[in-house]
């Protein structure tokens, strides 16, 4: 599979669905693209797993800093 960052994932994938939603190529070719399509899919999902893991540590981390902050006395 090539690299794809999310971005370049999320334009091939809606190049694939157009092609496959023209018509014009043979069952063997579709299933090609189909295929490539779940791969890409099953990229963005792990992808967007790890984006969403990352914001949560990072949040979890912004508020232990404001619950320290919080404790601190001048």
């Amino acid at each position: 599979m090539e690299m794809y960052t999310l971005d370049t994932a999320m334009i091939r994938l809606k190049e694939i669905a157009e092609e496959l939603e023209s018509g014009e190529h043979d069952l063997e070719m579709s299933m090609k693209l189909y295929e490539e399509g779940v791969r890409i899919i099953t990229f963005c999902n792990k992808a967007l797993s790890n984006a969403k893991q990352k914001v949560t540590e990072l949040s979890q981390y912004d508020n232990e800093e404001d619950e320290n902050e919080e404790g601190i006395q001048l």
